[in-house]
């Protein structure tokens, strides 16, 4: 199944129609490994801000899109159902977003460090912060 399809049953799963706004967040989304919300914004000229705000509120609740967290601020990008499992590297100087391949050992790991709390971990996001190739 292609991206726009697994969309558009994920909208429509949800009760939710395919709206221009929606598709414009989408369509931005995919054609960009991740965005600021700013970024976001300007990749939707013809989509009023409030608009680009409500649909990034509703691709989240419905998981269509992941917040990347880097400190007190984010970064925006296509969810687990079109993009394999990763982990992010944010550069401290430039704010480049990597993304990092996802290591088995690594989730084995994590998976048992929550069952020794008794925690089912449903999923996690690791933020590794440090200096790109270029700045460093």
């Amino acid at each position: 199944m292609n991206t726009q399809a697994i969309f558009e049953q994920s909208l429509r799963t949800a009760g939710q129609s395919i709206t221009m706004p929606r598709q414009a967040v989408f369509n931005a989304l995919q054609h960009h490994r991740s965005l600021t919300m700013r970024e976001l914004v300007n990749a939707c000229p013809t989509i009023n801000r409030a608009s680009v705000y409500r649909t990034v509120e509703l691709f989240e609740k419905f998981e269509i899109i992941s917040r990347i967290p880097s400190g007190w601020k984010y970064r925006l990008e296509l969810g687990e159902k079109f993009l394999e499992h990763h982990h992010h590297a944010t550069c401290s100087n430039c704010g480049a977003s990597i993304a990092l391949p996802e290591d088995k050992s690594l989730e084995v790991h994590l998976n048992g460090l929550a069952a020794k709390r008794h925690f089912v971990l449903h999923s996690h996001q690791i933020e590794l912060i440090g200096l790109c190739e270029a700045c460093s």
